[in-house]
């Protein structure tokens, strides 16, 4: 499976204002709590320059090899948007997917907010039945108990989702 939470926060960051590798790679875990490799961030830094989708400039420093700024450019943002108002249905169970989306909803229609939050309502729905299924046939009482708990969480998350519903629209 591919994630795209990374591109999203990437891209996300980069339509604020122009970055160097380090500083965004810094801005994107202190916004998000989720850590970034280089081994995740540079590649997709040239897979957008090459897209079109970033620029990327040198900019010289004194006694130092130059660094290299990174700005996002239209299709850049359009790709931004695109990303932002598609969560696809092999994706809405990944909290990181939905999460990056999320942090994103002020650059989206009221109506492109509803399709995510359904999104990701329907693959929570479908996740809560499964573990009510599996909890009902497990004879190990602490298997019981972490299903029982992980179901939890999932109908916290619903009363969650059915808020920022509201906030949506």
């Amino acid at each position: 499976m591919t994630y795209v939470w990374t591109d999203v926060l990437l891209l996300a960051k980069l339509a604020e204002r122009p970055w160097h590798g380090y500083e965004l790679r810094k801005q994107i875990e202190e916004s998000s709590g989720r850590t970034l490799s280089n081994n995740s961030l540079y590649p997709a830094l040239r897979r957008f320059a090459e897209a079109g989708a970033v620029t990327r400039t040198a900019e010289p420093q004194e006694g130092r090899p130059p660094r290299h700024v990174y700005t996002i450019t239209d299709v850049g943002r359009e790709l931004l948007h695109d990303l932002l108002a598609d969560l696809p249905p092999e994706l809405a169970g990944d909290p990181a997917e939905f999460l990056a989306r999320l942090a994103g909803f002020g650059r989206l229609t009221p109506e492109e907010r509803l399709r995510v939050l359904d999104a990701r309502q329907t693959a929570v729905a479908a996740q809560r039945d499964r573990l009510a299924k599996l909890g009902a046939g497990q004879a190990d009482p602490w298997s019981r108990l972490v299903l029982a708990e992980v179901q939890r969480r999932a109908e916290n998350e619903q009363d969650w989702l059915a808020s920022l519903r509201t906030r949506a629209g």
